[in-house]
């Protein structure tokens, strides 16, 4: 087996579109596959929402020790934007994986 590069690692361990196939695209047949296929893949997206999760209380608190402890609120933006940029992402895979589980597939 081939060992993948740190970046691609990295990519993965916090974007989840690898895991994922076009359910929009080819005849019914190919389609159904594809929704059948995330549908199974769908139970990772609660990991996903989870890194993101801790990713962004761990960035929070680090902004609020910066701002602090250094009494620097310009630094502590460097932590704070990315913090609040993960409450979307989260928004984003919890409507996916409701999705997955709610919706018909596209027949």
């Amino acid at each position: 087996m081939q060992e993948l590069a740190f970046p691609t690692l990295l990519y993965r361990y916090f974007f989840f579109a690898w895991l994922f196939k076009d359910a929009s695209s080819g005849n019914m047949l190919e389609r159904a596959a594809a929704w059948r296929h995330n549908q199974e893949r769908a139970h990772w997206l609660l990991t996903y929402m989870r890194r993101w999760l801790w990713c962004g209380l761990l960035l929070y608190g680090l902004g609020g020790l910066v701002e602090v402890i250094l009494q620097s609120p310009a630094l502590s933006a460097f932590f704070y934007v990315p913090s609040a940029l993960s409450v979307s992402i989260n928004a984003v895979i919890c409507a996916a994986w409701l999705g997955f589980k709610t919706l018909p597939g596209p027949f």
